[in-house]
């Protein structure tokens, strides 16, 4: 194996993230699994199963990354983009869907972020939509393609709040309005909100995703209509920051060999 270069960690909202790299930027190891409000101890287990040694540098990045214990902090920003970017090799927009929010970043040719927008004021155009509606209605999110395969038309959801998108669906239950096609009008609603936050889409431009949602093939199909173009999941997408974050600690990261 290679030897560890640095390590990159992305403290998120719902999943704490981490990878080590080599001098190339390729991934030797990660660690995920949800946010614990004990960062110190969360990065502590994560070191540990990485097997880290102590000497390589440690770059944070998320929500909690002025908790951890880093040689330097970056904004989730920057680190979605050069992750994307390390992964993608080329220019296009990523639109990154985590629990608590979502991000459009436009790249340019060389990783560098041209332009953003992010949406974290209100749970109802990012996973915590789909999460908390799901909950509610006992799906879990290895039955949702199941149930969305056999709807035959997206229900309308037009509460554009999660709490009452709640109370909108627990009618459209009492209404007998069939699960399959409250499903596939849950990722119709979300796939319009973020397409909004998204904007105007130059006609040529790549799409990628990130984020835990980019795992739900039903989200990536109702993204993609919604934008009227193929949407392509960028590999291993929850670990994209915490690779972008890796990655900052190396010299030369537009040019490691991915």
């Amino acid at each position: 194996m290679s030897a560890p270069a640095s390590v990159g960690i992305d403290a998120g909202s719902t999943t704490f993230k981490a990878v080590m790299i080599d001098a190339d930027g390729q991934i030797l190891d990660s660690f995920l699994e949800g946010s614990d409000p004990r960062i110190e101890k969360q990065q502590a287990a994560a070191l540990e199963s990485l097997g880290a040694p102590k000497s390589v540098p440690i770059v944070a990045t998320g929500y909690g990354r002025n908790r951890v214990a880093a040689d330097k902090a970056i904004t989730e920003i920057t680190c979605h983009a050069r992750g994307a970017f390390s992964r993608m090799r080329e220019a296009g927009i990523l639109i990154d869907v985590g629990g608590q929010d979502t991000k459009v970043i436009r790249l340019g040719q060389n990783g560098g972020v041209l332009d953003f927008a992010m949406n974290d004021k209100c749970a109802a155009g990012t996973g915590r939509f789909l999460e908390v509606i799901l909950a509610r209605l006992r799906i879990s999110q290895e039955e949702v393609a199941g149930y969305a395969s056999r709807s035959t038309r997206a229900i309308p959801i037009n509460s554009t709040c999660t709490v009452f998108a709640e109370s909108e669906v627990v009618s459209l239950v009492a209404r007998g309005e069939a699960l399959e096609d409250i499903v596939a009008g849950l990722h119709a609603a979300l796939a319009n909100r973020i397409a909004s936050l998204a904007g105007s889409v130059p006609p040529n431009a790549r799409l990628f995703m990130s984020g835990g949602v980019a795992l739900n093939s039903v989200m990536v199909t109702a993204l993609s209509k919604e934008l009227s173009r193929p949407v392509s999941v960028v590999p291993d997408p929850q670990l994209i920051g915490a690779l972008g974050a890796a990655l900052s600690a190396l010299p030369n990261w537009n040019k490691a060999r991915l």
